[in-house]
């Protein structure tokens, strides 16, 4: 009897987390009305120039491919920054060579494959060329530098290298210091002179997502220019978003990792929502494993928030 009432969860679970049908339907009779509630993100002009911080190729459609086409459609320049080439993921390696030992050479191929689909997904979204800029630091050890190895060199355990190794890369040959990653940051900075930075909030769940917010709020911060960031989440929760697959007819909700934040939403059309399709499916070493992930961002909005962390609760002094 035990086992049955297991089998009976675990099926209701996968019904639950992948279904289209009655999931689906609940969904959006639920969450509907409170994300329609939500204020509209404040848009873009022809004077603004925004930069998208991505610490992985895909991170910059899943959150904002609809964000970024409606800043290229008001004539802003839009530059997208990849502070790592995702060549830590060895699952990816391991389908794409069918071996379960694809090695430090595979891992470095991968980054280069991942650096070509983001080049892809961005001219699909109408981001130039011109406009794209690649770190090259170590995918699943951002946090790492950022704490443990700011002046001393890290060596990635899943390439086996201690220093960006890609060509076309903002500074090829830095050792993988905190101390370098922050200069580059400082150098992109200087260089795009953006007026609107995406970055992922501190909340999100994986640690190279809430290193490259903590450095875009200490950046922007000696800057005073914290005005400037708009913050997103990509791994906001068990299972989030629900349902899995593509959903057009769905609305986004907050993840529940950015609870308290104020959230705005960015409403996307038809033609948008499709285009942000193509280019997440450009992303092809991902799709073949985390498709149904991704394509769950497909929806009728996306959500952006002007702080990356919720106002504390006030305590009364005893």
């Amino acid at each position: 009897m035990l086992y049955l009432l297991l089998l009976l969860l675990v099926l209701g679970l996968v019904l639950w987390i992948n279904a289209p049908g009655l999931a689906a339907w609940l969904y959006r009779l639920y969450y509907t009305p409170r994300v329609e509630a939500l204020p509209i993100a404040p848009g873009f002009s022809a004077a603004d120039r925004v930069l998208m911080l991505a610490p992985h190729p895909d991170d910059e459609v899943l959150c904002c491919a609809g964000t970024l086409q409606q800043a290229r459609a008001a004539g802003a320049t839009v530059f997208i920054a990849w502070l790592t080439s995702g060549d830590g993921f060895e699952w990816d390696a391991v389908l794409l060579r069918r071996t379960p030992d694809p090695g430090d050479k595979a891992m470095l191929e991968l980054g280069q494959a991942r650096m070509n689909e983001a080049r892809t997904g961005a001219r699909i979204m109408g981001i130039p060329g011109e406009n794209l800029r690649f770190l090259g630091y170590p995918d699943q050890g951002l946090m790492r530098l950022f704490l443990d190895y700011y002046y001393y060199p890290f060596t990635a355990p899943h390439t086996g290298v201690d220093r960006v190794p890609y060509p076309g890369t903002l500074s090829p040959g830095a050792l993988y210091t905190g101390e370098n990653l922050e200069r580059d940051l400082e150098k992109l900075l200087d260089e795009t002179q953006p007026t609107a930075v995406l970055a992922p909030s501190p909340l999100d769940a994986h640690p190279d997502h809430r290193t490259t917010g903590d450095l875009a709020l200490r950046l922007l911060g000696k800057r005073k220019e914290l005005h400037k960031a708009r913050f997103w989440i990509v791994h906001g929760g068990l299972e989030w978003p629900l349902p899995k697959g593509v959903h057009k007819d769905l609305p986004l909700e907050p993840p529940p990792r950015g609870r308290g934040l104020p959230w705005q939403r960015v409403v996307l059309t038809p033609e948008q929502m499709e285009r942000k399709l193509e280019a997440a499916r450009a992303h092809h070493s991902q799709i073949i494993i985390i498709g149904r992930f991704m394509e769950a961002f497909i929806r009728q909005n996306e959500l952006l928030s002007p702080v990356p962390l919720p106002e504390p609760e006030a305590h009364p002094l005893r």
